[in-house]
């Protein structure tokens, strides 16, 4: 049976009845799916099964399914034990949100060459791919640099291509993947389209965030001016072919959700905010094809 991708939002946890009536704001919208992110921390949750039962009752009422958990902290540093704890808690009751994604980065080793964090990385997600395999989850890294580099930076080395085949043959289990945004591929100037060509089997979740890329700045400044060359942006406001995107994520028979992560662009923000996403929202149903059809 064909399984559409949805196309949803990203949606901050946050203590009940908070993270609810957000979802009840969301929901005569049209979003279709939500990815819930902690942060670094999600051990302040006591009670998983009451917030669980209510986080997906109300997705659920509003016609959008849980896509995915997010954990956006640093589980390498020896300060990094809610990040690590939080990452566990997910895992461990993601089925009670009917998520099947777990997202999130991968850490790093502090102002070292991201190479240098490949040991502890193998030792934090070695076991936790396992505790995630057994219970039928993925987990998904996203591809932020954090405003790292290769030589410094603070949180994630699941970066570029180049990155991510080590990572990968660091820990070679098949529930490891990507949470794949071409924003942050952009700001590499990297292409993100031949990129996705080649790596769309690894990605479990998509980020709706585009880029617009300052081409005449760059050509007149460079790109270590200390000025901002690349800008995110909402879908449907900047450059990237997500008709193209869509298709390719098809061809490899991709069936997650593309969540919008909102809080970027430099117009729609603030009171543009939800005018913003919508539109995004509706933009993206567009590349997608509007409502699926069965042909006849």
């Amino acid at each position: 049976m064909f399984k559409q991708i949805k196309i949803g939002t990203m949606v901050r946890g946050s203590q009940l009845p908070g993270i609810t009536a957000y979802i009840n704001n969301l929901g005569k919208f049209g979003f279709e799916s939500i990815e819930i992110t902690f942060g670094g921390d999600a051990v302040w949750i006591d009670d998983w099964s009451e917030y669980a039962k209510q986080v997906r009752e109300c997705a659920e009422k509003n016609g959008m399914t849980i896509s995915s958990l997010g954990v956006y902290g640093n589980p390498l540093i020896p300060d990094g034990e809610n990040t690590r704890r939080s990452l566990e808690l997910v895992i461990d009751h993601a089925e009670l949100f009917g998520a099947e994604v777990v997202a999130g980065f991968t850490g790093r080793i502090p102002d070292q060459p991201l190479p240098e964090s490949l040991p502890e990385f193998a030792k934090v997600f070695t076991p936790l791919a396992a505790r995630a395999a057994d219970k039928g989850l993925k987990i998904a890294f996203e591809n932020c640099p954090m405003g790292g580099n290769w030589t410094h930076g603070s949180w994630n080395i699941a970066v570029n291509p180049t990155m991510w085949e080590k990572i990968f043959n660091a820990v070679p289990a098949e529930n490891l993947g990507l949470e794949w945004e071409p924003t942050h591929q952009m700001c590499q100037m990297i292409d993100p389209i031949p990129q996705l060509r080649k790596w769309a089997p690894k990605v479990f979740h998509v980020h709706g965030k585009d880029a617009t890329v300052l081409r005449d700045q760059i050509a007149e400044k460079g790109i270590n001016c200390g000025e901002r060359m690349v800008l995110h942006r909402t879908p449907g406001f900047g450059e990237c072919n997500w008709h193209e995107i869509i298709s390719i994520l098809r061809m490899n028979k991709y069936t997650g959700t593309i969540d919008i992560e909102g809080w970027h662009d430099p117009v729609y923000k603030g009171e543009l905010e939800i005018t913003g996403q919508v539109h995004a929202l509706h933009y993206l149903k567009f590349c997608r094809g509007e409502d699926y059809i069965p042909a006849f």
